[in-house]
């Protein structure tokens, strides 16, 4: 029987270690902080299957610069980091063409086409099946003129399969009538979902984990034990934990783990922020991309999450007003009658490699050290999949994909 370690509790590493476990692997799972307790919790719940078109998409180049200067806009940049950014962001923006979009999003398509089946796959008999339901996925525009203005992304999503239905203003008000007159144009994707709390959801998930024999340990990693670049063991604040292979999933902290191996993964934190509304006068039907404010607006149990936004100031910096600020006022354009009971403000971490592509597979050089983090904004998303995905790759399974997509050797600089 092999026995693994999964670094990081979010819903990769929790969905890897559940599906380790049905395979009959003893597993520990280490979290610093314990289950769902970062970007995995904060997320806007949705099961965006569609989501397979990058940031990177073209135009961006000649967007970026005026959208940072904009305060209008959801781009936001800590001037202070920008040193440290410059190494990453000319890798990053150089996939802003055609033809690394239709790589990307070949990529991203494989793990994310199926997610509702996924998540309802991996939530069986769990508990966790409850917070998860069947959903259109609606991207609301100002207009028509500006659905159209979008018309690359949806080519996009319309190669890879992906239908919906396109409403006027009229035909959207009686599709949702929560959203005033910002909202004139929308096109909901079908075959989506949602999960209604996302960070309740993962950590019933681990509880069901830890009910059936596995291990939960909260403690920090420290490193890698190698022998004869074979892993032997992991050591922790605690203690040193032997095992035969390794799960590294802690999303935009994992680079840092990888260095400890010789890897430089040219990573960065995308920070993210949530608004929280508690028993709001009015709530969406589905899951809302506002289109050019770049959130969702999310129904969730007794609340209304509103997630999203870019900003990139690296994994210290203090959360800054600005972007909540921006959520505040967007809502006062979208739902200016809207009231609620109370509120509560959230920031987290998107790992995004330069390329957009997760990082899912073993490295050659640390045999028995596997990765699966990278996701940037599908992470919930994608993370059932990817479980699953690296759990058949430790048992030596066949998983069906061209895994050289998400290779970590595309990144190879080991030392």
């Amino acid at each position: 029987m092999k026995s693994v370690v999964v670094i990081g509790a979010g819903i990769v590493g929790v969905s890897a270690a559940l599906w380790l476990q049905r395979k009959g692997v003893e597993v520990v799972l280490l979290d610093k902080q314990g289950p769902a307790a970062g970007t995995s919790y904060g997320n806007a719940g949705v099961l965006a299957a569609a989501s397979v078109v990058p940031v990177t998409v073209p135009g961006l180049i000649a967007k970026a610069p005026v959208m940072l200067l904009d305060k209008s806009q959801p781009l936001f940049l800590n001037w202070s980091y920008l040193p440290r950014l410059l190494p990453w962001l000319p890798r990053y923006l150089s996939h802003c063409k055609p033809s690394e979009v239709d790589r990307i999003a070949t990529a991203l398509a494989p793990i994310l086409r199926d997610c509702l089946a996924d998540h309802r796959a991996l939530a069986t008999g769990t508990g966790a099946e409850k917070y998860i339901s069947a959903a259109d996925y609606v991207y609301a525009y100002k207009d028509q003129k500006h659905f159209r203005q979008d018309h690359f992304a949806w080519s996009v999503r319309q190669q890879h399969g992906f239908t919906w239905t396109e409403h006027n203003a009229e035909s959207y008000r009686q599709y949702d009538p929560a959203f005033g007159q910002e909202v004139g144009y929308a096109a909901c994707v079908h075959n989506h979902g949602r999960i209604s709390d996302p960070g309740e959801y993962i950590k019933t998930l681990a509880a069901h984990f830890e009910s059936n024999g596995g291990q939960v340990v909260q403690a920090e990693f420290e490193d890698f034990i190698l022998t004869n670049r074979q892993l032997s063991a992991i050591k922790t604040t605690a203690s040193v934990i032997d095992c035969d292979a390794a799960v590294v999933a802690t999303g935009a902290w994992s680079k840092a783990l990888l260095q400890k191996l010789g890897l430089n993964v040219p990573m960065e934190s995308e920070r993210g922020y949530h608004l929280e509304l508690y028993e709001p006068s009015v709530m969406p039907l589905m899951p809302t991309m506002i289109a050019a404010g770049k959130f969702v607006m999310t129904p969730m149990d007794g609340r209304l999450r509103m997630a999203g936004m870019v900003e990139f100031a690296g994994l210290k910096a203090k959360a800054n007003q600005q972007p909540l600020e921006y959520l505040k006022q967007y809502l006062k354009q979208l739902m200016p009658d809207l009231q609620w009971s109370g509120s509560k403000e959230w920031l987290g971490h998107r790992p995004a490699p330069s390329d957009s592509i997760p990082l899912i597979g073993e490295l050659p050089e640390a045999k028995g050290v596997f990765v699966g983090f990278g996701h940037q904004h599908v992470g919930l998303s994608g993370g059932a999949r990817t479980g699953e995905i690296l759990s058949q790759l430790i048992c030596g399974e066949e998983t069906g994909l061209d895994m050289q997509l998400y290779s970590p050797l595309r990144f190879r600089r080991f030392i």
